[in-house]
């Protein structure tokens, strides 16, 4: 493809992070004090040299070739404030990390717009959310890690990671992960982790590399889409143990790279199979890899995107 000038607010960093792999020019808008959205690059990720921060009253005086929206706010309100008229009109994808709530099916996506490309990043989301006229793709996972992280799985430990988990409590499976470390030895990273006693938020660079010492993942989530920190794991070659819910079951296959089940208590006797059994995580751990870079591989990912990039710019002048 011909190099797009693309707009996208900081919305999901490790997402962000896989994003901006493929190559074209990307600007983040920044605001002072970088306010949700507007926190540009952030610290804690090595993004290419293409992605460029813009002051957000600059943004209008942009060539962009088509915006990305993240969250209803960007929708209907950040580009009402930043966003020309002109720019208004231009090929626009909003892009839905989250599966529908309150109701797993009968909520209604706030964008229903024909003109929009409503990209999900699980089938389950797209199957469940109610998407009224805006038409529809799925653009499954990928993520851009660091190439020399790998599983070793030498500390007889579980690691859960998973951002503010305390704040989400249901949703994210805070009481499932404080029930199981009461039986299994398990650490937890991710913001606001250290007010467990967890390790806090480690910076992008360096995680995969930490949390490969762990002998497995362990993924509390109850409704979610499929996240982000079980591709990373399975990338590097980690065995995951999660909850059969969402997308998972057509991702984890029971015994072969991890343990999936609605019973937490049939969970944990898997985490203690594992730690008792290094030999076996290291098994499922390589059966893991191979889905992951079979299925969720950053060349797919891309080929994906320019697609979508293609589909919505119907200009042969960016398409070719």
């Amino acid at each position: 493809m011909k190099r797009l000038n693309i707009l996208i607010w900081h919305i999901h960093g490790s997402y962000l992070n896989t994003l901006a792999r493929i190559e074209h020019n990307w600007y983040l808008p920044v605001k002072e004090g970088r306010p949700e959205g507007y926190g540009g690059r952030g610290p804690t990720f090595d993004l290419p040299d293409y992605v460029h921060e813009v002051a957000a009253d600059q943004v209008a005086n942009l060539p962009l070739d088509l915006v990305i929206f993240q969250t209803p706010k960007n929708y209907f309100t950040d580009q009402y404030e930043i966003l020309s008229p002109v720019q208004r009109e231009l090929p626009r994808i909003y892009l839905e990390h989250n599966t529908p709530r309150p109701h797993a099916s009968d909520t209604s996506h706030p964008i229903n717009d024909p003109s929009v490309l409503l990209v999900h990043v699980t089938h389950y989301n797209r199957l469940m959310w109610d998407n009224g006229q805006t038409p529809t793709t799925v653009i499954e996972h990928s993520v851009a890690i660091n190439p020399d992280a790998h599983f070793s799985g030498d500390y007889a430990k579980g690691i859960t990671i998973v951002n503010g988990i305390q704040k989400r409590p249901r949703i994210a499976g805070y009481d499932l992960f404080l029930q199981a470390r009461q039986s299994v030895p398990l650490d937890i990273a991710g913001m606001q982790t250290e007010e467990l006693g967890g390790l806090g938020d480690i910076p992008y660079r360096e995680l995969h590399g930490r949390i490969g010492r762990y002998r497995f993942l362990f993924s509390p989530i109850r409704y979610t889409s499929l996240p982000l920190a079980v591709i990373e794991a399975m990338t590097i070659g980690m065995p995951v143990v999660a909850l059969a819910t969402t997308e998972l079951p057509t991702v984890i296959e029971n015994g072969k790279n991890g343990y999936i089940s609605c019973d937490i208590d049939v969970l944990m006797k898997h985490m203690r199979h594992l730690l008792d059994n290094p030999s076996l995580a290291r098994q499922m751990g390589e059966s893991a890899r191979q889905v992951a870079l079979e299925r969720f591989g950053l060349d797919r990912f891309i080929r994906d995107w320019n697609e979508a990039f293609a589909s919505v710019t119907r200009n042969s002048a960016l398409s070719t």
